[in-house]
C-alpha cells in the first residue's frame, strides 16, 4: 500500500492535489493511505516551503505546483 501525504494548509490548490490523488488511486485500482497534513511544522520536516507539497512513500515529490495527472499515475505506479 502507497502512503500518500498532501502537504498544505488548505488553499485551493492544496485540496485540488489531494482530490487528484484519490481520484488517479481509484480509477487505476491502486492501494492509497492518502493523509492531508496541515500543520506548519509537520510541512516544515519534509523541507517544502510552497505548498501544494506531495510526499509519497516518504520521499518528496512536489512543492509549490500541481502536477500533471500522467506524472501522478506514474509517480504513484513508482515509475
Amino acid at each position: 500500500m502507497l502512503e500518500i501525504k498532501v502537504l498544505g494548509t488548505g488553499c485551493a490548490r492544496c485540496k485540488e492535489l489531494e482530490r487528484m490523488c484519490f481520484d488517479v488511486a481509484a480509477e487505476n485500482n491502486i492501494d492509497a493511505d492518502i493523509q492531508k497534513v496541515t500543520e506548519l511544522k509537520d510541512i516544515m520536516s519534509y523541507g517544502i516551503m510552497q505548498t501544494p507539497g506531495l510526499v509519497i512513500n516518504g520521499v518528496v515529490k512536489l512543492s509549490g505546483k500541481l502536477p500533471t495527472t500522467s506524472t501522478l499515475l506514474n509517480w504513484m505506479k513508482g515509475n
